[in-house]
């Protein structure tokens, strides 16, 4: 008996489980990406519609603190460093909390983003930018509150906060042209020691082209700066390629360098192969 209540709970509670009612949110979830210029920029926020309440001013007190938005703080995302009015924002994600005014917006990034609404505690410490713009009114209604990248050119855009009938645009800059410079000195500049490596690294492990693989690695070498040794690791690798090129001779003497910059640095992965490689080649 006890058996077959056991079996019709298990029932009626995964009946229950899958049986959940499912409705609409009231302010349903958004996430935005958007690319200004070659910073990626995320908003996350929740939607609240003011149907049919008066928003500014009543729905959303002017002078108080706002959580800009419903629900968990409204967030935005910034990969790279961003100036706005001046002011450099480092990179990274932030709470958007607002001061609505009807004559002017403060608008404030905040360190921290797990709060439920505002902090219960406001920390002057956490705030990473705040700075006032001046609200515009909108011809039309927004019934459903907004968060929006908008204006975008290569190096800058807005942060839009649309609702009921009113907007602010709050501008930020974007380190486009320095990125794009670094990126093309860095391309003309020819591939770097550790290209060369991965590159050489790549042929080995993938059954390729051993004399490529070969080339490569001692290219890597080629450009060290005088009196700087070869890594260890990259030596381990050209000895692999030597060892598999039927080169034994090669491949011990360079399994030598490698295993003497292993024990200088005491990596013992390395210590321990090399000498596992040595007495492998050395039997042939």
């Amino acid at each position: 008996m006890k058996k077959i209540i056991f079996v019709l709970a298990m029932i009626l509670a995964n009946y229950a489980i899958e049986a959940q009612v499912k409705t609409p949110q009231s302010s349903p979830k958004s996430v935005v990406s958007q690319v200004v210029g070659l910073t990626d920029v995320t908003l996350d926020y929740s939607r609240p519609s003011a149907k049919g309440r008066t928003v500014f001013g009543d729905l959303v007190p002017f002078g108080k603190l706002w959580r800009t938005g419903a629900n968990q703080n409204s967030m935005i995302t910034f990969s790279e460093d961003v100036v706005i009015n001046g002011t450099t924002l480092k990179k990274g994600k932030y709470a958007i909390f607002t001061t609505p005014k009807a004559d002017m917006w403060e608008v404030i990034f905040y360190t921290t983003t797990d709060n439920w609404g505002t902090p219960e505690n406001w920390d002057v410490n956490k705030v990473a930018l705040s700075t006032n713009v001046d609200p515009v009114m909108l011809g039309n209604n927004v019934e459903t509150f907004t968060l929006a990248i908008n204006n975008i050119t290569n190096d800058s855009a807005t942060l839009d906060i649309s609702w009921e009938k009113t907007m602010v645009s709050l501008k930020f800059e974007v380190p486009t042209q320095k990125m794009a410079i670094a990126s093309i000195n860095k391309a003309l500049a020819g591939p770097t020691a550790n290209d060369y490596f991965a590159a050489g690294q790549y042929y080995y492990q993938s059954n390729g082209d051993l004399n490529k693989a070969l080339e490569y690695v001692n290219k890597s070498f080629s450009m060290l700066k005088a009196g700087e040794e070869a890594p260890y690791w990259q030596l381990r690798l050209k000895s692999l390629v030597q060892a598999k090129m039927g080169d034994k001779a090669g491949a011990i003497a360079t399994a030598k360098l490698s295993l003497a910059g292993a024990e200088k640095d005491g990596n013992q992965d390395y210590v321990k192969m090399n000498n596992d490689s040595l007495k492998e080649w050395s039997k042939k």
